[in-house]
């Protein structure tokens, strides 16, 4: 993809503060005409430069009241004829719902990630009886959020 124009980037900005706005929305604020701001729009998409649409849902709204943060540190050493440990933590962490990011790191840990649950007894039953029976993790730490400051999907673009 070329490089994004003025005109891309406030289309952005726009569709990150509301993915439902209508193209006629769009154009008014952008100055143009309704097709092209659709035009626009499908070549952006079709980069892949915007990945797709969602809906964001409140946690609390759908009962997950908690959400932790947990670094989580891999065995480093595995048997020859084994998979690489961060292989197969990588295809569980796909398959496991309360966890909604995950990003690997530098550092002493290797793996961030976000946790959403009900309350302290499901995050309790995620952790004993899923990551750490899991056979490459080693050690996990966790941080609890107490208050959300900032939460936002919007990039600086």
């Amino acid at each position: 993809m070329e490089a994004l124009d003025k005109i891309d980037r406030l289309i952005l900005r726009s569709l990150q503060a509301d993915g439902r706005a209508t193209y006629d929305q769009i154009s008014e604020q952008v100055s143009l005409s309704p097709s092209a701001v659709l035009r626009r729009v499908k070549r952006l998409e079709d980069s892949g430069v915007i990945a797709r649409y969602v809906a964001l849902v409140k946690p609390e709204a759908v009962g997950l009241g908690l959400t932790a943060y947990l670094n989580v540190r891999l065995e480093k050493h595995t048997e020859s004829h084994k998979r690489n440990p961060m292989d197969v933590f990588r295809a569980s962490v796909q398959t496991w719902p309360e966890v909604v990011e995950c990003a690997s790191l530098t550092g002493e840990m290797d793996y961030l990630l976000r946790v959403v649950v009900q309350d302290m007894q499901a995050y309790s039953r995620f952790i004993m009886d899923t990551l750490l029976k899991h056979p490459s993790v080693e050690d996990c730490k966790t941080s609890f959020v107490l208050d959300h400051v900032k939460a936002t999907t919007a990039l600086p673009v």
